[in-house]
């Protein structure tokens, strides 16, 4: 596999950002899965890659993977700040065709993420589920109004003094309003501060007849679990 650390200036963010790009080393790379796989709060574009073994995954079943940056911005269009949404689901993907000869169809396009990332992965399939071939959340954080991780200033530049979160970012309402969803895979582990809202999530899909699977066990908000759940998501989408 190619590995590459990628900067450019962002339109839509108006400054310079990051990416780790892994591409397989032989082949058409326009003829190949691509998956946008994404951070958590805490985390940056090198993460997946430090802590787990993605590269080897994405050699594994011959698959593109390109991990962006989105900093803390629970990848929304902030009130008072940057376009991290615009950015990942429209740019994001642009930039890539553009340098690295991706594919634009849908049925070679997959999103997927970790906490905060799982959001933004959700997010990304509810809002323009006609882009993408499957969908992945591992250990998400699904409604980011009850996180206690923002102080109050960080929450209001990031979705406004109004409301926590609004519309758009509500993945409940999102997926029943959304047409045609793609294929969700869902993880998340039994003893993870988020596994009720994993739950109660998982059993929206269910009642408005959504394709997903949902897949928990003994677990935490680890890296040994995100590990084996994108070991085990990649076989579900890939293993012919």
């Amino acid at each position: 596999m190619a590995n590459f650390r990628c900067e450019w200036i962002s339109q839509s963010l108006g400054m310079a950002t990051s990416a780790v790009v892994v591409l397989p080393e032989e082949g058409d790379l326009a003829r190949i899965p691509v998956v946008y796989l994404l951070h958590g709060l805490s985390d940056n574009c090198t993460s997946w890659s430090r802590y787990t073994g993605a590269e080897r995954y994405a050699r594994d079943y011959g698959v593109a993977v390109v991990m962006p940056e989105v900093q803390r911005s629970f990848y929304c269009d902030t009130r008072s700040g940057m376009n991290y949404f615009t950015y990942i689901s429209q740019e994001l993907p642009q930039v890539c065709r553009r340098f690295f000869g991706l594919s634009a169809k849908p049925e070679l396009n997959y999103v997927m993420g970790l906490s905060m990332g799982g959001f933004g992965a959700l997010k990304c399939a509810f809002t323009h589920p006609e882009a993408y071939a499957g969908c992945a959340s591992f250990s998400g954080a699904l409604r980011p109004e009850s996180s206690k991780v923002f102080s109050q200033a960080e929450a209001q530049a990031i979705w406004g003094a109004d409301s926590p979160t609004g519309p758009e970012n509500d993945l409940f309402a999102l997926a029943a309003q959304a047409e045609n969803l793609p294929p969700i895979y869902q993880t998340c582990g039994e003893q993870d501060h988020l596994y009720p809202v994993n739950v109660a999530f998982a059993r929206h899909l269910s009642s408005i007849g959504a394709n997903h699977v949902f897949t928990h066990k003994p677990g935490d908000h680890t890296w040994d679990f995100w590990d084996d759940s994108l070991r085990e998501c990649f076989a579900y989408f890939f293993e012919k």
